[in-house]
């Protein structure tokens, strides 16, 4: 008998695979190419910041874009060819099988080329996942992750299992193996991508990422609680509330750009993440040219004292939606932390 990854399926589970599964279906079938490539770039370059930002790497979606175009950009080297790797590894999403070791190992070849050299090479040591200076993980001995990553291909690929709950299942149990010596984060990512796509074609698009990166500390939470429990439930949950949200904005921009209404009519775009934006482009625009903000600068360019109703009503909705993003991603509530427009964010009409 076949291993089988440990889950459970409750009822918020099965709830979240309805709502998504409905949301799927009313998705226009068919866009102008023009608009849908225009889309898919957009969406792509989120996709890849969101990841990146995850592990640490700064780069906005206006600098990805510019690598994209071929454009040189000032940046560290290592973070530049980061990103110049993701886009490659994006690229040729169609050539990797999602059930084979073979395309996952080749697919981490490109992902790490110049980074490690045991690129497109499960790892010889121990590792451990460490967050804010504490060890929040010790991965499986290093001669136990071949069995290990053998054995997840096997249920895999024999699974019966619905593709959004196998997704979630593998990339927690990916995290948990923690196969490469660096690089996990993003392949657990990519993977469930590639798994997704099999389902329905927009998961090639679709920057659930984005979404991960405004939500480090519930990602990482999720997989300790999974890892606790010794049922990867709490991720799975995690991980479909953000496929849910990532459809949302992914609809709502879909109706903007066929119907060429610009994007700020979408109901996530409240009056107050309005104001907001309104107010830090007005700021880029001055001599000074301010493009980044710390939470006192923006409350009081506002005029608001309240703390708790600008994080609720104003900072919060910006960042869920990709409108806004953070300096210093990987710390979420580092003091020197400060919030910048995005690519989507720029282009809002605010009047």
């Amino acid at each position: 008998m076949h291993y089988a990854p440990p889950f459970t399926l409750n009822k918020q589970i099965l709830s979240r695979v309805a709502n998504i599964s409905e949301q799927l279906g009313r998705l226009t079938a068919t866009q102008d190419r023009a608009q849908s490539l225009l889309l898919r770039k957009v969406n792509r370059v989120r996709t890849i910041q969101g990841s990146l930002a995850i592990e640490g790497n700064q780069l906005t979606e206006d600098q990805i874009t510019a690598i994209l175009e071929g454009k040189r950009v000032i940046a560290p080297a290592r973070e530049v060819q980061e990103a110049s790797n993701a886009l490659n590894v994006y690229e040729q999403l169609d050539s990797f099988a999602y059930q084979k070791e073979s395309s996952l190992l080749q697919a981490h070849k490109t992902l790490m080329l110049g980074l490690i050299d045991s690129a497109g090479q499960y790892r010889n040591t121990g590792v451990g996942v460490i967050k804010n200076q504490q060890v929040i993980h010790m991965a499986p001995p290093a001669d136990r992750v071949p069995k290990l990553m053998g054995e997840l291909f096997t249920w895999l690929a024999n699974s019966d299992d619905h593709p959004l709950i196998k997704s979630c299942v593998f990339h927690y149990e990916f995290e948990f193996i923690h196969p490469f010596a660096d690089g996990n984060g993003r392949m657990g990512r990519l993977w469930q991508t590639l798994i997704l796509k099999q389902y329905h074609e927009v998961f090639t698009y679709l920057p659930v990422e984005s979404l991960i990166a405004t939500h480090q500390t519930e990602y990482y939470q999720a997989i300790a609680d999974s890892t606790k429990a010794a049922d990867s439930a709490p991720f799975i949950v995690f991980m479909l509330s953000m496929i849910e949200q990532a459809l949302q904005q992914l609809h709502h921009t879909s109706e903007s750009v066929e119907t060429g209404v610009s994007p700020q009519v979408a109901p996530q775009v409240t009056p107050q993440v309005k104001m907001l934006i309104r107010v830090m482009k007005v700021a880029g625009e001055t001599e000074q040219a301010q493009t980044s903000f710390n939470r006192t600068d923006l409350q009081q360019l506002l005029g608001l004292k309240d703390k708790k109703s600008f994080n609720q009503r104003y900072l919060q909705p910006a960042l869920i939606n990709g409108l806004i993003e953070m300096t210093i991603p990987e710390k979420p509530t580092s003091r020197l932390q400060q919030y910048r427009l995005t690519a989507l964010g720029k282009s809002i009409q605010v009047g």
